[in-house]
């Protein structure tokens, strides 16, 4: 009777620890989908969290939990933090609003200068000198000479940092400018590059370079914010020398991997814009390090160059609006005579596929360059579901063969060239921190055309009659992984 009373207590005791687990988790559930409902989303995004949260029991709360918070209204960085530092400072838009005025910038872009003042706090810097770089050997090269070159301090900003070749290069180079009393400050992705050794770290750290990791996982940040990456690439030397671009520390960029060898840009400033890279890097150091720099060495009078403007524009997960991409829809839409993008991922959101067809539809040359082989199976059939669309307004899509094409690069009417860290996607607009240089110079943007048409002898285009007639088995591969893409 013992026996039975006691399996019959454990019975009673297993059944409530159940029913309150299950009233815990749908009361989690009814919360997760408050919070999707007032977040005033996308409704189809809504509608997809809700679904996943209803029909995937425990898996859909902690897929929302990782992946499918809004971050945007809630601020990582407090106002109150930069009250009277040069630092997130906004630009007083009368005094950008009379220079653009004053400015060569052909007026049809006006507007997109003018929305990005304000959506990105991001003034006009003036008459900057600009190198296009497109080699993983002319990079380094000129990046190492820099930095070789550098007498008052370095600002190194990277998603991924590989301990190889090129990492060790880097990594002794840091180290003798350090020990010549050159401040050497670094930020690293900790999800990026999570494969860093703790050695290559540590033997930074013990000859006087300040080191951080960009939103490590662990009690602060907890594991609910691994989605939120910081995706860009930013070097500063002496507060005059400045780049930026897709370009990460590794070595697949001069000597390949098995997708061959990565093709990239960066650009390389020199100028009053590489104040716009300087504020950017010194946000994301009082992020990492809680001290806020202010100093005017940080900020040198800067030599003047041939006439052109800049926007150094930055967007993340708690920025105001999504910058970057604003950016972009104002500029196709105002394009007159030919668009040509560089990305290796393309999943973009409705509204900008509403703008490339629009801009191919009414004329407009559109471009669009993508690698033959991804680094992502599933980003690249979900890549390809789009392609339809985009052919039939008339846009061109071409497939770079043999090597990786992992540039951002877009260039538009010989008049605006855009290098930065963003992918065509919504990981780059809506999740991740990403810096792009919308750079108002015919010069650059010229030169940017010309790496693209030069380019194209590497590609094989995608013809629309022989798209139509993939196979069925193939379509519906790229239709599900297209159902992913928010994620990817």
């Amino acid at each position: 009777m013992c026996g039975a009373t006691h399996y019959t207590v454990m019975a009673i005791v297993l059944s409530i620890l159940y029913y309150i687990l299950l009233i815990l988790y749908i009361y989690m559930v009814a919360v997760a989908i408050s919070v999707v409902l007032l977040d005033n989303r996308n409704p189809v995004k809504q509608i997809a969290w809700i679904v996943c949260l209803i029909l995937l029991p425990v898996v859909g709360l902690v897929f929302y939990v990782f992946f499918g918070r809004n971050y945007r209204e809630n601020k990582f960085f407090s106002p109150k933090d930069f009250t009277n530092s040069p630092i997130r400072k906004k630009p007083d838009y009368d005094t950008e609003l009379s220079k653009l005025k004053k400015s060569n910038i052909p007026y049809y872009f006006h507007k997109s200068a003018q929305l990005l003042i304000k959506s990105s706090n991001a003034p006009l810097y003036a008459d900057t000198d600009f190198d296009i770089l497109t080699s993983g050997e002319e990079s380094f090269e000129r990046i190492f000479e820099d930095i070789e070159n550098a007498k008052e301090h370095i600002h190194i900003e990277f998603f991924i940092i590989e301990d190889d070749n090129i990492g060790n290069q880097l990594r002794r180079l840091l180290i003798r400018k350090a020990q010549e009393r050159v401040k050497v400050r670094i930020i690293y992705d900790y999800l990026g590059a999570f494969r860093l050794s703790e050695s290559y770290k540590q033997s930074l750290k013990n000859e006087g370079v300040f080191l951080h990791a960009f939103m490590p996982f662990g009690l602060k940040f907890g594991f609910s914010k691994i989605n939120y990456r910081n995706h860009r690439k930013i070097i500063v030397i002496d507060g005059k020398i400045g780049y930026t671009g897709g370009i990460n520390i590794a070595d697949r960029y001069i000597k390949g991997n098995r997708l061959g060898k990565w093709r990239d840009t960066i650009v390389r400033m020199n100028g009053e814009a590489v104040h716009g890279l300087q504020n950017l890097f010194l946000t994301d150091w009082y992020f990492v390090d809680k001290r806020l720099i202010t100093d005017d060495k940080y900020y040198p009078t800067p030599q003047t160059y041939r006439k052109n403007y800049t926007q150094i524009v930055n967007s993340g997960p708690d920025t105001d609006w999504e910058s970057i991409l604003q950016g972009l829809l104002t500029v196709f839409s105002n394009a007159k005579k030919h668009i040509y993008i560089h990305t290796p991922y393309f999943l973009p959101p409705e509204s900008l596929m509403i703008a490339i067809q629009m801009a191919a539809l009414s004329g407009v040359d559109v471009r669009l360059m993508l690698p033959m082989k991804s680094d992502t199976i599933i980003a690249s059939a979900a890549s390809s579901s789009y392609f339809l669309n985009i052919l039939e307004s008339g846009a061109r899509i071409f497939l770079y063969q043999n090597n990786f094409l992992h540039s951002k690069a877009i260039t538009v009417d010989d008049e605006v060239g855009i290098v930065g860290t963003a992918n065509i996607d919504n990981r780059s607009f809506e999740h991740n921190y990403e810096v792009s240089a919308f750079i108002y110079d015919r010069q650059t943007a010229t030169t940017m055309r010309e790496a693209f048409e030069n380019d194209l002898l590497s590609c094989k285009e995608i013809e629309l009659a022989s798209w139509i007639n993939r196979k069925l088995f193939t379509r519906i591969k790229e239709s599900l992984a297209r159902l992913l893409s928010p994620l990817l």
